[in-house]
């Protein structure tokens, strides 16, 4: 059996929304996505695997439909998701639990022209060799999940506005491309980043402040 023919069955109608079919990858990404976010929000750490399966579901998923970049953003996903599960677990101080912080000015900026400069670059790449008809919008969303996920795995407070701003952007987009399942969840995504970055930004709040000595 090929590649191909194993991963087939994912890709058959499962149930029909408003007309169209509706994949068993994009109904697990739906259901695995929903429980990532949660999980996140209440950082808990086994959000890392069972992210790492939902963005392998949806790859399949926008592949399908010609989100090339979002499908090319999932297997990134894979490696930030590894490299997140290993930072939560390892990446505070002496090996410890990793805890919530603040960004940076120094973070932001650097975030802020790595995004700009993989924006463009995307974009030009999107038009120039594939036949994307939101090259712009796929390449922004792309460069922005990057963000929010690098700041994620970094327990990154201000992460979250990357996401909400993310689901801002992804919710009419994959309406516009018949996924409507998958706009759905990201209108439960932008609940749940709402959600998060309150909860976040308690845990912050509440930890006390270092006394010089």
């Amino acid at each position: 059996m090929t590649l191909a023919e194993f991963l087939d069955p994912l890709l058959q109608p499962a149930l029909t929304l408003a007309g169209t079919p509706t994949s068993w990858a994009e109904l697990l990404g739906f259901a695995t996505g929903i429980l990532t976010v949660w999980l996140v929000a209440r950082q808990n750490i086994w959000n890392w695997p069972i992210g790492v399966v939902n963005v392998v579901l949806l790859g399949l998923v926008f592949l399908a439909v010609g989100l090339y970049a979002d499908a090319a953003l999932q297997i990134v996903y894979v490696v930030l998701g590894l490299y997140g599960w290993w930072q939560w677990r390892f990446g505070g101080a002496g090996r410890t639990r990793l805890a919530v912080r603040a960004t940076a000015r120094a973070e932001w900026a650097a975030l802020a022209a790595c995004g700009v400069l993989a924006a463009a670059g995307l974009t030009f790449a999107l038009v120039a060799w594939t036949d994307s008809t939101v090259p712009f919008w796929d390449a922004l969303t792309t460069t922005l999940s990057l963000m929010a996920t690098y700041g994620q795995t970094r327990k990154l407070v201000e992460s979250w506005w990357l996401w909400i701003a993310v689901d801002l952007i992804y919710v009419p987009l994959y309406a516009y491309k018949g996924l409507y399942l998958t706009s759905a969840l990201y209108v439960l995504f932008l609940g749940l980043c709402v959600s998060g970055l309150l909860a976040w930004r308690r845990e912050l709040a509440a930890r006390p402040v270092p006394v010089p000595a």
